[in-house]
């Protein structure tokens, strides 16, 4: 019985100190998650200006461009994953990885190859355990994304567009994220970057509005040449946010959860301690009453 008791007991104690480091990350994770929302809010204006541009040339002009029009036939599909570099954030990296897996499963099902970029050590280690090939992965810094981080992702993505099919590139590419949502809510989102996708038109006019006249300088094409990379290198950026925001909140949930099963578990351990301890007293107690009874017996 004192064997059991002991045993209780030490599971008390790590329980314990499991619940002060889950609380302590929960802390940590509470305190970087504001700093992400506000980047995420900051990066918002750029974003849509970039967008609304993007969107000014590419609805009022009719000039063909590499990367706004849509190839007669897709033979190769990038797909860039963006995980995170920890783990211990519940499903978050899985929600995004199956995500990915079955729009790849979408793709090959069309008749296309699917090529990988992977931003992560998550998303990394899942394809080396897998034995599954990549074509470049970045690790590092998926906490607080960095500007040139999506410009490299934007600039190798981009190159590799405008590199034909038969020379290794691709004809679209996609990206894979977790969206921020609330606190309590993040899910992954897939966004067809490449042909372009124009994800916030322009607004159509009211009965008494004009259509308002673009004018470009010095062509149209050299527009777009200069605005898409930047356009990209913002939806990249954007979602290398939303992804760290999405992290920091799913860490925080799930060291939550795991600092309630901690109290769960002492309360429990507790209670069978208790049991433990009380029913080694009332063994005491009969052995010592057996004992008198003996000796008063005996004499």
């Amino acid at each position: 019985m004192g064997a059991q008791l002991r045993v209780y007991r030490q599971k008390i104690k790590s329980a314990q100190t499991t619940k002060k480091i889950t609380r302590a990350m929960e802390l940590i994770s509470a305190s970087r998650i504001q700093k992400a929302q506000q980047r995420v809010a900051a990066s918002g204006p750029y974003s849509r200006a970039v967008t609304r541009a993007v969107s000014a040339v590419a609805t009022y002009s009719n000039v063909d461009h590499v990367l706004t029009t849509e190839p007669e036939k897709i033979e190769r599909a990038a797909i860039v994953i963006f995980s995170s570099d920890r783990g211990l954030a519940g499903a978050f990296n899985s929600n995004v990885l199956r995500e990915s897996g079955e729009l790849a499963a979408r793709l090959q099902a069309e008749g296309k190859d699917v090529v990988y970029y992977l931003v992560g050590r998550k998303a990394a280690g899942y394809f080396a355990f897998r034995k599954r090939d990549a074509e470049r992965i970045w690790t590092g810094g998926t906490d607080s994304p960095e500007v040139e981080t999506a410009r490299e992702i934007g600039e190798a993505v981009v190159e590799k567009f405008l590199t034909p099919a038969s020379e290794g590139g691709v004809d679209e590419i996609h990206i894979v994220y977790n969206r921020f949502v609330s606190m309590l809510v993040q899910t992954p989102e897939v966004v067809r970057l490449l042909p372009l996708e124009v994800v916030e038109g322009v607004e159509e006019p009211g009965d008494k509005e004009v259509l308002p006249l673009y004018e470009f300088e010095p062509e149209v094409g050299d527009v777009l040449d200069a605005l898409l990379p930047v356009y990209i290198e913002s939806r990249i950026f954007n979602a290398m946010l939303q992804s760290a925001a999405a992290k920091h909140a799913a860490t925080q949930k799930a060291m939550k959860s795991a600092s309630d099963n901690a109290d769960k578990l002492i309360k429990d351990y507790t209670r069978l301690a208790n049991n433990a301890r009380q029913s080694e007293i009332t063994q005491q107690i009969s052995e010592i009453v057996g004992g008198a009874d003996a000796l008063s017996s005996a004499s």
